[in-house]
């Protein structure tokens, strides 16, 4: 007779690390089911994903022959079609726990197999699944075989039913075997956030009414929080490489500008410079265009990192030059870098034209991150060009570029207040809601 209450769990242990040579692995005991579950990674995708930079993840899931009273037969050629639904079924769990843009071009197959079966054995291997998938992710990662994490939220998967017109949590054999309804419900977690993966319901003695629905799923979200638990319990230290935010590379060597960017971009990436991720190759700027230029760096620093890359070009663009000196601004005059040497030619060039000598700080950046299609804004900060110097701060053409915004020169202005109007702060901005947009 079964005493549990019926919004309790059966009694969950889940052993991390229970084999010692695929790359992760979790034996999860949910009662009296058992389901080892383990992570093995190849490198090398299905042909539908070669050449994407995308990775992919897997799952099988069979029942072994002493998992039930009777002997179940293995699987031969033709491979039992209930073992491949479920299969299915965690594989999908599983991969909406997932970024696999972070993975690489690998693959991660979670085997599921059931060594005793006592009732709710896919959702056992689903929750279980994910802890072996996290244990193989902090392997790769201690490795340096990856860079980031490709786990992005929590997984885990309970079973509910209408037993005897009670909903009921956590349903082992005798309970799913009078139940009326029996409901499969998959959910994630992402920071505070809950939500459905998978619900997969069946009125087996009755149809269910929505009132009944309703009660089975808080059922079972409140279970699956607590199995949430015992999976964060189990994976100890490596638990951090659920939600850690990606890496972002920064084609710049220049201190200020990883510190603005840091603070501008800081919520969603871990932001690093070139030399954190150990590059220091110069790539050459072959584009016509701000925009081409910031792409060829950040798409050669993704190349060299395996991560999410950012670049910026940018430079001043003066009218009554024809947009001169554009994309050469930092070697004007013929030597990279001079900023004194810039300035006198452009007051020459200048010098007979009047007043407003219009002018404008432009800035592409570009984001390129594995797999995905690359990001590039644009954006100015409109001026004009003085005649004499102002100002002891800031660089390049600032003493001699009038800011419209803030009525005086970029290096008379405070840092805090050149970065708030910056043709690269705006640039940043339209990037920062291009990024915001996905997130919807």
């Amino acid at each position: 007779m079964n005493q549990r209450a019926a919004n309790a769990l059966r009694t969950l242990e889940i052993h991390p690390s229970f084999t010692e040579m695929a790359a992760g692995s979790a034996l999860i005991c949910a009662g009296r089911t058992r389901v080892l579950c383990t992570a093995s990674v190849q490198e090398g995708v299905p042909p539908f994903l070669r050449g994407s930079g995308r990775g992919w993840l897997t799952a099988e899931y069979a029942m072994l022959p002493g998992s039930t009273p009777q002997r179940k037969a293995r699987d031969g050629v033709k491979k039992d079609g209930r073992g491949v639904e479920i299969g299915r079924l965690v594989g999908r769990s599983l991969r909406a726990a997932c970024d696999l843009t972070r993975l690489g071009e690998r693959t991660v197959t979670i085997d599921c197999d059931v060594l005793q079966a006592d009732g709710g054995t896919r959702t056992a291997a689903i929750t279980g699944g994910f802890v072996a998938l996290c244990l193989a992710v902090k392997k790769l990662l201690a490795e340096k075989t990856l860079v980031d994490s490709p786990v992005v939220r929590q997984v885990a998967a309970v079973s509910v039913g209408v037993v005897g017109g009670v909903p009921t949590l956590d349903l082992d054999y005798a309970l799913d075997s009078r139940a009326d309804a029996d409901v499969n419900v998959v959910m994630t977690r992402q920071g505070d956030s809950m939500a459905f993966a998978e619900i997969q319901g069946t009125g087996e003695g009755r149809p269910y009414s929505r009132g009944e629905l309703n009660a089975l799923l808080d059922l079972a979200q409140a279970g699956v929080e607590r199995l949430m638990a015992g999976q964060l319990e189990a994976l100890g230290e490596a638990a951090d490489v659920i939600g850690r935010k990606p890496v972002l590379a920064l084609a710049t060597g220049n201190f200020g500008k990883v510190r603005e960017l840091r603070a501008m971009l800081g919520d969603k990436f871990d932001v690093r410079s070139m030399r954190e991720m150990g590059v220091e190759t110069d790539v050459e700027e072959t584009g016509a265009t701000f925009e081409e230029n910031a792409l060829i760096k950040a798409e050669a620093l993704m190349r060299l990192t395996g991560c999410a890359a950012l670049a910026d070009d940018s430079g001043l663009m003066v009218d009554a030059l024809g947009g001169r000196p554009g994309v050469y601004s930092a070697r004007y005059c013929g030597v990279h870098g001079d900023d004194e040497a810039n300035n006198q030619l452009l007051l020459r060039e200048l010098e007979n034209v009047p007043e407003p000598r219009t002018a404008r700080y432009a800035a592409a950046v570009a984001l390129c991150r594995p797999g995905r299609a690359p990001l590039v804004t644009y954006g100015t900060c409109e001026g004009e060009i003085l005649r004499q110097y102002r100002g002891e701060g800031g660089f390049g053409y600032d003493p001699l570029f009038y800011s419209e915004d803030l009525h005086m020169t970029l290096a008379e202005a405070a840092p805090e207040a050149k970065n708030a109007v910056s043709h690269r702060a705006r640039a940043v901005e339209k990037l920062l809601k291009l990024l915001e947009a996905e997130d919807v």
